[in-house]
């Protein structure tokens, strides 16, 4: 499938909030301080849209869930709701299904990516939100988690300290709705440039994405990315490697790379995954924005 040209959906990845809980997991909405949530309403182009949260990644689904809750009702949105997948089974449910065929926008918490693939992945739900995102004019969003499992090759963890050597990074299948991009979360604060080097070096028909918090990427028809939001998006070009020895090394041996191209992206900078094209925003009008 030529996903630039049938995608009629629009993909939202978000690079996480500040930690509050004690799971060490994403559950606050600093983010909507930047507009990143009002963005999301926006992107759904109706004037009450309705909203599924799905806090399946979460160990604290409850409060994640009503944090969303909260804050999109803060942004005037009245149709909310939490739909908070904790077996496999449920993603078959009829009535799990419908809410999902009546929303405007499904949101993916953040928490542990895994939990997302093993209860959602494969399943009449994940088959739904696929049509839906392929063939309709769908937002789909998440943050930290969220994000890193919307691609089809997935970060599932991974050290940061101990990055730059073969084996470092978990890597699985994720959920596969934007194949041409890997991406990581918390980029900047977690130290994360390592194990997405890792990742883009793993797969380098891949471009590697990392979001610092506060920080999303608007993606249209799977190819054309605007970045919104108060940070910065790093992306890791891999298409001109000339060194690149990852597939014969041991695991634990340190890597070596040569010409990733990278580039630092800030709030109205967009970038073309088809053709490696960028456009930066005028700094005149990123002042005023």
């Amino acid at each position: 499938m030529s996903q630039s040209t049938s995608v009629r959906g629009t993909l939202i990845p978000i690079g996480g909030a500040e930690q509050k809980g004690e799971e060490d997991e994403d559950f606050g909405l600093d983010f909507i301080e930047d507009g990143i949530l009002s963005r999301v309403v926006r992107e759904c182009a109706v004037p009450d849209p309705r909203i599924v949260v799905i806090p399946t990644a979460s160990s604290i689904p409850d409060t994640v869930g009503q944090n969303y809750v909260r804050a999109f009702q803060k942004l005037g949105v009245s149709q909310v709701d939490v739909l908070d997948i904790r077996k496999k089974k449920q993603s078959r449910e009829t009535a799990n299904l419908d809410l999902v065929r009546q929303a405007h926008c499904v949101m993916f918490s953040g928490g542990d990516q895994s939990r997302i693939t093993k209860l959602i992945g494969d399943s009449p739900l994940h088959e739904l939100l696929m049509k839906r995102f392929r063939e309709e004019e769908f937002v789909l969003a998440g943050t930290s988690a969220g994000a890193m499992s919307m691609s089809v090759e997935m970060i599932a963890g991974g050290s940061s300290t101990e990055s730059m050597v073969k084996g470092a990074v978990i890597l699985r299948k994720g959920m596969g709705y934007i194949p041409q991009m890997i991406i990581d979360t918390h980029f900047i604060r977690r130290g994360r440039f390592g194990r997405l080097c890792e990742a883009v070096a793993t797969f380098p028909e891949l471009i590697g994405v990392g979001l610092s918090e506060d920080t999303g990427l608007v993606i249209k028809g799977c190819n054309e990315f605007e970045v919104i939001g108060s940070g910065m998006a790093i992306v890791f070009d891999p298409s001109h490697l000339t060194h690149n020895k990852h597939a014969v090394l041991k695991d634990g041996t340190p890597m070596s790379m040569s010409n990733l191209v990278t580039h630092i992206l800030a709030r109205g900078d967009r970038f073309t995954m088809d053709n490696r094209v960028i456009r930066i925003k005028p700094i005149a009008v990123t002042a005023g924005a």
